[in-house]
Formats: C-alpha cells, structure tokens, sequence
C-alpha cells in the first residue's frame, strides 16, 4: 500500500478527470490521496472530492501563494468550516498553510507580514482543533519553526522539504515527518537526496504534489499520484532498503502523524 501524501486533485490542470486519475493511482498500489485545499475557493471542492471518491482524503488552509488574495475574514470561514468539518471522516488536517520566502512579491513588505499573519492564525485554529498541520516549506524553515514553537500543534507534515539536516530535525522533534516526491529523482538534487538518505525511514512520507514537481522521468509533463509507486522506488534504491520496507513504512507514518487518517485506515 502506497500513500500520495500531498496531491491536489482538484487542480484545474487535471479537468473533469479526477475520478479517473485516483483509480489509476489505485491500480498502480496508491490506495489513499491527501488533497489539500488552497484557498477559500476550493473548500467545497476538495471536501466533495473527498465525498465522491474512496480513496481521497483532505485538508483545508490557506496556501501562502494565496494569502494576497485573501481577506481575514477568511480566516473565520476556515474555522467555521474545520468546525462542520470535525465530524467528515474524510477531514484530516488544517493545509496547505505556511510561508513561501521564494517569491519576491511574497517575501516584501507588507506581504511577509501578511503571510505570516496567516499562518499563525492557522496554526491556533489547528491547536484549538487538535488537528495536524499540512505546511508548505519554501525558503521558509526557521521562521516556520519559530511559529511552531510558539503555537504547538500536534504534527504534521512538512511538504516538499528541501531544507538542512538540523531543520529536518527540528521539524521532526516537533511532531512532523518531511514529504519526499519528484524533487528526489533528480540526480542533480543532491541536499534533497542526502536527506532522503540519511534521515530515519520513520521520519519521510511519499507525495506527488500533482499535477507538479514531476519526477524526472515525466518531467517537464504533468505528474499524477500514479507515479508514488515510482517515486518510492527511487527512494527504497537510494537507502538500500526493500520496496515493501519503503511502502509499509511511509504508510505507517502517515498514519501516525495524521491519525484521523490513521482511524480511517483501521475502519
């Protein structure tokens, strides 16, 4: 069993062809999607997504990329929604949130200041809800562990992690485990394979992110959950480790960090 920890499904890159991307992720050995949402727009979507298809789960947040865009009063619809949400089987997490310090017109004032307001008004509504965090982590290591430490959620997941190995272990001792998807195929993404390497297998979950960061073999094509299987082959060659090890293990991890999630599994 494979796990596609961060995938958005309701992309419009993928069209009216959700149904028919999750049962080819399911063929492949993918038996569950992590959907997050990104802005108050797509709430409804990634939920009836949810709803409609088995194997999908999700998150709402509001994605840094998203912030200028957003209003506060937003932010008091994410929490009235996580409020109806805390009794959808299918409801796992508060995400995608977090700090993007990539993008130049992100990073200035004041729309730093802006995006970290909303983060940490996310991370109280996942404490105040006892729910974990999906983050997105781009430049943004320290000053998202600094939120973390003063507002103390549960855990989570780190997407896309590309950061120094004591910002790995930081994250890891606050509760989270580091997403490792297309990024680590590249033989030239050296930092991002020495972690995938180096880090204990109990730290690393599987992901996507689809229709982006495609693996090197689809590249510059558009990824899909399908590929996970393939994604986890890389990673089982680079530790030396059984492809069966690799699955059961970032499995396990998912469930643990997402344990409404891991509930589900067990039903």
């Amino acid at each position: 069993m494979f796990i596609d920890s961060h995938c958005h499904l309701d992309a419009s890159e993928f069209g009216d062809a959700a149904t028919q991307i999750a049962e080819q992720a399911r063929i492949a050995g993918v038996s569950w999607i992590i959907v997050p949402a990104v802005e108050r727009a797509n709430f409804d979507k990634v939920a009836n997504l949810s709803a409609t298809l088995p194997s999908c789960v999700y998150a709402l947040g509001i994605h840094p990329i998203y912030v200028p865009d957003a209003a506060e009063e937003d932010l008091g619809v994410l929490r009235e929604r996580v409020q109806r949400a805390i009794n959808d089987d299918h409801f796992v997490a508060i995400g995608e949130i977090g700090l993007d310090f990539f993008i130049p017109e992100l990073t200035a004032a004041p729309m730093r200041a802006k995006q970290e307001f909303f983060y940490s008004e996310q991370l109280r509504i996942a404490r105040d809800f006892d729910l974990p965090v999906i983050l997105h982590v781009r430049r943004s290591q320290d000053t998202l562990l600094k939120y973390l430490r003063r507002i103390q959620v549960i855990g989570g997941i780190a997407h896309a992690f590309n950061g120094s190995a004591q910002q790995a272990q930081a994250f890891i001792d606050l509760g989270f485990v580091l997403g490792f998807g297309g990024a680590m195929t590249f033989t030239r993404a050296l930092q991002i394979r020495r972690l995938a390497t180096s880090l204990p297998l109990s730290a690393l979950v599987l992901e996507t992110d689809a229709p982006d960061i495609s693996p090197a073999w689809l590249h510059p094509a558009m990824n899909s959950p399908a590929q996970t299987p393939l994604i986890a082959a890389v990673l089982a060659e680079l530790r030396g480790q059984s492809l069966s090890d690799i699955a059961q293990q970032t499995t396990d991890n998912v469930a643990r960090v997402l344990p409404r999630l891991g509930s589900l599994m067990m039903a």
